[in-house]
């Protein structure tokens, strides 16, 4: 007997072959001397029909613990289906009940739940069509990631979720401490004496490991992180998390214009990657959730993305005929509202805006000519906004001395970044993506809780 996963058996299995199936029934309907069921195993959204005769040995008992939620396993043979929508469909000649689910008690049944509904019972909502497809496309989105670079020779490096340093300057940190937090040592000013906390200093959650990665950079040149990353912004908003991933490709002897480049091309290969992998359940969020979804996808992968500065960007902005919220103004940083203006209505594909005001930019990029600006670039996308952010660094040690002085930071914090200046120092550029941003923006679903398994978000860090 064959053991194969469910999304094996729907494309390729021929009738008269033994298979043994295993997964959780989704649905079962008794008749007169026989009963449908329908496994899924969380191999792909179509579940497989099983028909179990009462010949079967323990039929009766086994079919009655059987329900929605129970897992179970089948030996039988593939035959030729006789219902509409499927080509095969399962004969049983034996049935496996591992785990009973009571059908009075089991909250998934046969019914539309609401997402939020969902959200409270997360050890559960995997087994629902739209979980399942969002953590398929999910799983196919990391792969893509790997694959690019890897492809490309690319290192992937493990940067530091403890760290002493604050690479955005956000002040948005989860602290990470020792202490027996009813008894904190205090020094003789009253200041926290972290002298005697486990790191002998205050550390932090990672908010990125960029600054890390520019280290490895530049040994190996070609290097990305993928990993959680930590913000303890108080933001109870649809699009903020507390724990996410991010991807921060770090790339020596490159410039903005080649950062452009690849992110472009790194959006494209991951659409087109999971538009290969998972047309059903791509299908699925264009019917269930966003029927732009395809539409969307075709855009990122067949077009060439605009490009524009934030100079230019502001222009069309105070020229476009709409009421912005927040007003716009050089030397602003761009809301929401404006990215998805120029991308959603005024270019109508992903717009890369690039050489903001260094004011309101991080230390670490690369001063323009013109020292107002930097080598910055944001890839901005229909529907969602920033998506992708990233730059050229500045690679010039006297610049970046007097960049760091200029926002107030402790130049020997930071010796050993200023260490990669002063020791082969070479032009070096790199992004980062959210990746719950892209899976949400390719799955169509409203909620960036609905595309992480378990969503850290403020008052609550459930499961």
């Amino acid at each position: 007997m064959i053991e194969k996963r469910i999304a094996e058996i729907l494309r390729s299995a021929q009738p008269d072959e033994s298979v043994t199936v295993k997964g959780w029934v989704r649905t079962k309907r008794e008749l007169k001397g026989f009963s449908f069921i329908e496994v899924n195993d969380g191999s792909s959204m179509a579940s497989l029909q099983v028909v179990i005769n009462e010949d079967v040995p323990d039929y009766q008992e086994l079919i009655k613990k059987a329900n929605t939620g129970a897992s179970v396993e089948f030996d039988g043979v593939i035959v030729a289906s006789q219902g509409k929508g499927q080509r095969i469909e399962v004969k049983a000649k034996s049935i496996l009940v591992y785990g009973e689910a009571d059908p009075e008690t089991y909250p998934l049944q046969k019914k539309r739940h609401s997402f939020e509904f969902l959200r409270t019972i997360g050890h559960l909502r995997s087994r629902t069509n739209s979980f399942g497809a969002v953590f398929r496309v999910r799983n196919a989105c990391a792969t893509a990631i790997h694959e690019f670079f890897q492809q490309r020779g690319f290192m992937w490096v493990h940067t530091p979720i403890i760290t002493g340093s604050d690479c955005e300057g956000a002040g948005e940190m989860f602290h990470v401490t020792n202490f027996d937090l009813n008894k904190i040592p205090r020094t003789k000013d009253n200041a926290i004496d972290y002298s005697q906390d486990f790191f002998a200093k205050p550390t932090y959650l990672t908010v990125s490991g960029q600054l890390e990665a520019e280290v490895m950079a530049m040994a190996f040149s070609n290097v990305y992180t993928f990993g959680p990353t930590f913000r303890a912004e108080n933001s109870n908003t649809s699009r903020h998390l507390a724990e996410f991933w991010m991807v921060e490709p770090e790339m020596a002897f490159c410039d903005l214009k080649e950062d452009m480049d690849l992110a472009e091309a790194f959006l494209k290969y991951i659409f087109n990657y999971v538009m290969e992998k998972c047309p059903e359940d791509m299908e699925f969020f264009n019917q269930r959730i966003d029927n732009t979804v395809l539409a969307t996808a075709e855009n990122i992968i067949n077009n060439q993305f605009e490009r524009i500065t934030y100079t230019e960007a502001v222009k069309l902005l105070e020229k476009a005929d709409v009421e912005f919220e927040y007003p716009v103004s050089w030397g602003t940083d761009l809301q929401s509202e404006h990215e998805r203006y120029l991308c959603e209505q005024l270019f109508k594909k992903p717009t890369i805006i690039t050489n903001y005001p260094a004011q309101i930019k991080a230390f670490y990029m690369r001063l323009d000519e013109d020292e107002k600006t930097v080598s910055a670039m944001d890839i901005v996308a229909p529907k969602i906004g920033e998506i992708i952010g990233g730059s050229q660094r500045e690679e010039r040690l006297d610049v970046l001395q007097k960049r760091i002085l200029a926002q107030g930071m402790k130049e020997e914090e930071l010796s050993w970044y200023l260490d990669l200046r002063r020791f082969g120092t070479v032009p070096h550029a790199g992004f980062g993506l959210g990746f719950e941003r892209v899976v949400q923006f390719m799955t169509g679903m409203g909620n960036i809780r609905d595309v992480i398994p378990f969503p850290r978000t403020p008052q609550s860090a459930d499961f």
